[in-house]
């Protein structure tokens, strides 16, 4: 007895594939279809993805050219930038000779103004040692003398003291303690005992040494030098020690009074008269000077003449009442 033979499900049923792995096994349609459509977005962002990809190398790439644009533009600019500060540079330098001139120029007028306003050195004093001696000597008696008679005196003999002091201290202060000669640059001053004079250099013609030493103004006017005396003996001195010290070398030289032309031998002037070439010298190289111009000026000394005036008028009055 045969049977007839089963329909396959593909042949039930054409629409419905059979499964490869399972031939036996039927698909079921819902799976099948839900399938095809979850594959589908996979499929569909598979393209998203590569323009994706794609603009991300697109923007590296424009990245890249930017910064090599920018690179390019940096070389091209670094010539410019170097030429500018070449050109601002070369007036600096070329500025810096002018400013070094003039820094130059500023430093020697001011040396100039310096050196016409301002003495090169302090005033040179000139002072007789022997007067000082000399002063301090005698007040250091006076005061024994006057001091004793104020202590031990009887009657009007302290006030007659006291006058006498009053008179006699002044007047030995002024002509030995007081005389003195300052000179710089720019004036010669002259402190006599009852007198100070300034002479500028230019006022003054000419510094003479004969028994005195004196200085001439432009009008003729003449002052003594009380401070620098003139000393015979010291000439006499130093004619000698002339003779003694160029005898050894030249006999013919001695015969060369000191002073002359011919003594060009040192150490052979007088004190008074070697003060007296310093003088001469200064006011031959400051005559001109515009520091030195001006008028003399002649004070004097109250300091010195008042309180003697008073010894003297109150001597005389005690000596009068007697």
């Amino acid at each position: 007895m045969t049977s007839d033979p089963q329909p396959t499900p593909a042949e039930q049923d054409p629409a419905t594939p059979a499964s490869p792995a399972d031939p036996g096994k039927t698909a079921d349609p819902g799976e099948s279809a839900a399938r095809p459509k979850a594959a589908a977005p996979a499929r569909a962002a598979k393209p998203d993805d590569a323009v994706q990809a794609t603009d991300a190398a697109q923007a590296t790439d424009a990245a890249q050219a930017d910064v090599a644009t920018s690179a390019d533009a940096a070389k091209a600019a670094a010539p410019a930038k170097a030429a500018a500060s070449a050109k601002s540079a070369a007036p600096a330098k070329a500025a810096a000779p002018a400013k070094a001139a003039a820094r130059v120029k500023s430093v020697d007028a001011a040396d100039q103004a310096a050196d016409q306003t301002d003495p090169v050195y302090k005033d040179r004093g000139y002072r007789s040692h022997g007067a000082i001696a000399g002063g301090v000597l005698l007040l250091a008696i006076g005061a024994w003398l006057g001091i004793d008679a104020l202590i031990r005196g009887e009657g009007r003999t302290p006030w007659v003291a006291l006058a006498g002091l009053f008179f006699a201290v002044p007047l030995v202060i002024a002509y030995t303690l007081r005389p003195a000669v300052y000179a710089n640059e720019d004036r010669l001053r002259i402190r006599n005992p009852f007198r100070t004079i300034t002479l500028p250099w230019g006022a003054i013609s000419g510094l003479r040494s004969g028994y005195s030493n004196e200085v001439f103004t432009q009008d003729g006017t003449k002052f003594q030098l009380w401070a620098i005396p003139v000393s015979l003996r010291g000439r006499k001195k130093a004619a000698r020690r002339h003779a003694q010290q160029v005898a050894a070398d030249d006999p013919a030289a001695s015969r060369v009074r000191p002073g002359a032309p011919g003594a060009t031998h040192p150490h052979t002037r007088d004190a008074g008269d070697q003060s007296m070439d310093d003088l001469r010298e200064i006011a031959e190289r400051r005559e001109n000077a515009e520091a030195a111009q001006g008028e003399p000026v002649v004070r004097w000394a109250y300091e010195i003449l008042a309180p003697s005036v008073a010894g003297a008028v109150l001597l005389a009055v005690l000596l009068a009442v007697g």
